[in-house]
């Protein structure tokens, strides 16, 4: 397997990553190749079990995060609590609003999207015609369009020792809310992350015109631990060495 190259790491290059094919998303969606074989088997099973998994978000370049960060930062776009409220940008602080916006949203050249190895999932069979997911929290609840298939990752992936793929946010271990719909495949973040390098992000986004960039660079260790890092203990048994830099045995 290919991992990412350090450009690509951070979202600077989308060569590692293939177009899905249309029956297997929702809009256009691009994953790592490894990532995307892997997926497909596993929709193949979710077929079987009465579901239509889809991908709705996948691959997402360090200008496109961009774009979102400093959206949010500048109040264009809502920032919410852990609950998905809104809060009041206004009455934040630089480094309050920094933390706001990680919650949800990933600093541009640390989110696991510009891997290729993690994207967003749904269940296409339970959307109403014309309706959009949202990606809240109440869709995969008890009661929402998506709590069959909530409780069916679960089964899946979060009881299996052996699956290739997790759920990397379940609101615990760090800063990011919890991302039912998340999945991330473990044989390539696991390698993605061990050489993951914070000094590359620092030199990166000095340049890159990122609002609050003054107050993120003074915070930027703290905040590469908090949100960016999955502590190895996420992962499913077979990938931890390789999240903690070692050869698999």
């Amino acid at each position: 397997m290919d991992t990412p190259s350090a450009k690509q790491l951070l979202g600077l290059d989308d060569a590692h990553v293939v177009r899905l094919s249309p029956e297997a998303v929702l809009g256009t969606v691009s994953l790592h190749p490894a990532a995307a074989e892997a997926f497909l088997t596993l929709r193949s099973e979710a077929a079987r079990d009465g579901f239509d998994l889809r991908v709705v978000s996948g691959f997402r370049s360090f200008e496109r995060q961009l774009l979102i960060w400093n959206a949010k930062a500048r109040g264009e776009r809502s920032l919410l609590d852990a609950d998905e409220r809104e809060l009041d940008a206004s009455s934040l602080s630089a480094e309050a609003c920094v933390l706001a916006i990680l919650r949800w949203s990933a600093l541009p050249g640390a989110s696991r999207h510009h891997w290729g190895s993690d994207f967003d999932v749904v269940d296409a069979a339970a959307l109403a015609p014309g309706v959009a997911p949202s990606l809240c929290v109440a869709e995969f609840a008890a009661g929402g369009m998506f709590a069959r298939l909530g409780q069916w990752l679960e089964e899946r992936l979060d009881r299996a020792p052996d699956a290739c793929f997790f759920r990397p946010y379940d609101g615990t271990g760090n800063g990011v809310a919890r991302e039912p719909w998340h999945l991330s495949y473990a044989p390539l973040s696991a390698r993605c992350e061990a050489r993951f390098d914070p000094a590359q992000l620092r030199d990166l986004l000095a340049s890159s015109g990122l609002a609050l960039g003054e107050t993120v660079d003074v915070l930027l260790e703290e905040l590469i631990a908090r949100f960016a890092q999955v502590d190895a203990a996420r992962y499913p048994p077979t990938w931890r060495r390789l999240r903690a830099g070692l050869a698999l045995a």
